[in-house]
């Protein structure tokens, strides 16, 4: 029975994920190099108190009681970007680009118009809302400076003829009459969709230069900011990826930077989607050499790299091979001919967890960096000597250190304290390993033991459920996935929790990848999930299959609503946030990437609204008014399905909310746990009420 005490231990886990440093310490060292990356500061926090130390590497030292001011610029415009050598700054007025030296400004464009303008992505993925809850008229400029300082790139967004759709808000802040707000919105199949014009500016000559090649697409995201542009070192040109709309082929292309001419390097064709990483919002893992392209392929059914000729284009060969996946490229040395990578399927336990390593760019001398089974998350010094490595599992903390390329340890910085979290009644989640529905696939997933935990209780189940294919639901590190947002708390009310990842995700080979394509409707290989449910209670009989509810945001939402329809006979009560029910009516970029884009029947698919007379267990459907990334008609459609097959649900509309709750976390998390409670458990939920929730400004940037 889920008790104020649970309650409150749920409110403290939720806090944890919103605000670090409260319950774990030490498990987040973000390094703040200086004296050009040969040192580093970093803090510790701890609630409310901050401790900084610097560290090193060389001399192999970490020394606390650091004065990091010194070394921190003075807040800036959250609003310009500025160039490398903090003599210039850039940033948006209206549609055009301003340049400002010091007290003087100046127009880098003046024919910026409305949805013809410079420096922004699509609007669809802008979070326009999110902005104007924090004040802001946008989010900075989309825009990279050149290394020299000397020229900056950015491009010139047109949406024109993308469908203009429309939010509504009810009930403005300062208590107004209601405000139409409206969106330029592209859906699946729809002829006209976001692009891109990239163009270099010189600031020196007062020039500009437009990229001669055809604008980009751009279904979500700009092109700079998700890094498919950037310079190079010498800042005489611009090298860019570009993809046609059916993603069938991935181009690499150079733009130079003073003729705006654009050459193509390296191109790839394969007879279904070809991504710079698996992982689809992960940066590209391609790096631009003197004279070659470390280039990423699933050409041989897993994720390798490649080594092409700059200037020809020519195949060179194949660096590296084997049944496993190259996650990132961490650091190149040309003069030794050789690359550091992470890369996942290496430790025999756990296919996901990632290890250091490096190869010969001819393709030979791989070895091991880190040679342990731990999670290895890396942050490479600017120099590329050093990195900062956080080692762990789902159940054992970080441990934090700086290592040189051999795998040795130079300086030992931090061994996360968990102490406060266990005080909560937390136990860490175990890791686990079963067959896909398939009988044969290894999927894996982790699993928390409800608060309190008595082996002789039959206790309800929850599947907190993601269905990519664009990420993983749960990464083999500790806090897998950010899951403490719902899964911890979930487990602290008196709930087995459950999270995996079915086939059709990213993370190992391509065939286990390509399983989603064309299958979006599957969320993720929905029948994984009712699989391993079956299994791990055959060995666990206080999981009681009875009673399994289901809880999902945004994609998760989708498939939240999914598995209540698809598989009623396992899933009894479904909680969806956010849920992109409709995936006809979603940003195009998301479905086309899962689906293809020319494939309407499986759009259609896709919807939860053409199922909606299979409901037979209890549903919450939850959205926010102003949610400008799936939008709240997805919840009314499937809404409206349901009233007319005559079947019972509840709905929260959350007046001003935009996709993620920000600023009513607490309240919309405590309704979805009354719901549960409800549900599964038979009781009235306590009549404990947290209050209200402030994101940390890191987590708020990591979320969004």
């Amino acid at each position: 029975m889920s008790t104020t005490e649970n309650y409150q231990a749920a409110e403290l886990l939720l806090r944890r994920a919103a605000t670090p440093g409260e319950l774990v310490v030490g498990d987040k060292v973000r390094p703040q190099w200086i004296d050009g990356g040969a040192r580093f500061w970093y803090q510790v926090r701890d609630g409310a108190d901050r401790r900084f130390y610097v560290v090193d590497p060389s001399a192999g030292t970490r020394t606390p009681d650091f004065d990091p001011m010194p070394f921190v610029a003075p807040p800036g415009n959250p609003l310009e970007v500025a160039s490398p050598d903090g003599k210039f700054a850039v940033s948006r007025r209206g549609q055009d680009l301003w340049a400002r030296s010091g007290g003087d400004s100046w127009a880098l464009t003046t024919d910026g118009a409305p949805d013809h303008g410079y420096g922004y992505g699509p609007a669809a993925m802008s979070y326009s809302t999110l902005m104007r809850k924090f004040g802001l008229p946008h989010m900075p400029p989309a825009l990279a400076w050149s290394p020299d300082s000397a020229k900056v790139l950015a491009h010139r967004t047109d949406e024109r003829n993308v469908r203009q759709t429309y939010l509504h808000e009810s009930r403005p802040a300062d208590g107004s009459a209601p405000v139409l707000h409206s969106q330029r919105y592209a859906y699946p199949g729809d002829p006209d969709m976001p692009l891109a014009e990239l163009v270099v500016f010189d600031l020196a000559e007062g020039t500009m230069v437009r990229a001669s090649c055809e604008p980009l697409l751009m279904p979500e995201f700009s092109p700079i900011m998700a890094g498919w542009a950037w310079w190079a070192p010498d800042s005489s040109a611009v090298y860019f990826l570009s993809r046609p709309r059916d993603q069938h082929s991935l181009t690499l292309n150079r733009l130079d930077a003073a003729t705006g001419e654009v050459t193509v390097v390296v191109s790839e064709t394969s007879t279904n989607r070809v991504g710079p990483t698996q992982f689809m919002y992960g940066l590209p893992i391609i790096r631009v050499l003197a004279d070659e392209v470390l280039w990423f392929s699933q050409r041989d059914g897993w994720g390798h790299l490649y080594r092409y000729d700059l200037h020809t284009g020519a195949l060179l060969g194949q660096v590296t091979s084997g049944s496993w996946l190259v996650r990132e490229i961490l650091h190149v040395d040309e003069s030794a001919r050789v690359v550091y990578f992470t890369a996942s399927g290496l430790v025999a336990e756990d296919p996901y967890r990632r290890t250091v390593c490096s190869a010969g760019l001819d393709g030979t001398g791989f070895a091991l960096v880190t040679d342990d089974t731990l999670d290895h998350v890396v942050t490479v010094s600017p120099s590329g000597k050093y990195f900062v490595d956080s080692a762990s599992t789902v159940d054992s903390p970080p441990v934090t250190s700086v290592r040189d390329w051999s795998g040795r340890v130079l300086v030992s910085l931090e061994r996360a304290d968990i102490s406060r979290l266990l005080d909560t009644g937390w136990t860490a989640p175990e890791r686990f390993c079963v067959k896909a529905a398939d009988g044969v696939t290894d999927i894996y997933g982790v699993l928390y033991k409800p608060r309190g935990f008595d082996p002789a209780v039959r206790y309800p189940v929850v599947d907190n459920v993601y269905p990519g294919p664009q990420v993983t639901r749960v990464d083999p590190c500790f806090d897998p996935g950010g899951m403490g947002m719902d899964a911890e708390p979930l487990a602290a009310l008196g709930f087995v929790v459950v999270a995996l990842d079915g086939r059709g995700t990213p993370g190992r080979s391509k065939a286990f990848l390509d399983v989603s394509y064309g299958h979006l409707a599957d969320a993720g290989s929905l029948d994984d999930h009712v699989a391993a449910l079956a299994q791990l209670a055959a060995s666990r009989p206080w999981m009681d299959l009875s009673r399994v509810g289901v809880m999902g945001h945004s994609g998760g939402g989708f498939a939240a609503g999914r598995a209540m329809l698809a598989f009623p006979e396992t899933f009894h009560a479904g909680v969806a946030l956010s849920g992109s029910h409709d995936a006809r009516y979603i940003g195009l970029g998301w479905a086309e990437s899962c689906d293809g884009a020319a494939n309407p029947e499986a759009w259609a698919r896709a919807s939860n609204v053409e199922l909606a007379d299979r409901l037979a267990g209890k549903l919450l459907l939850v959205h926010g008014e102003l949610d400008d990334t799936v939008h709240p008609d997805h919840a009314l459609r499937l809404a409206d399905a349901l009233i007319a097959a005559g079947k019972e649900f509840e709905m929260l509309i959350v007046p001003g909310a935009e996709h993620l709750f920000i600023d009513r976390l607490a309240y919309v998390r405590t309704r979805c746990w009354d719901f549960l409670v409800r549900s599964l458990m038979g009781v009235e939920p306590p009549a404990y009420r947290p209050a209200p929730i402030a994101i940390d400004p890191e987590v708020l940037g990591e979320m969004v």
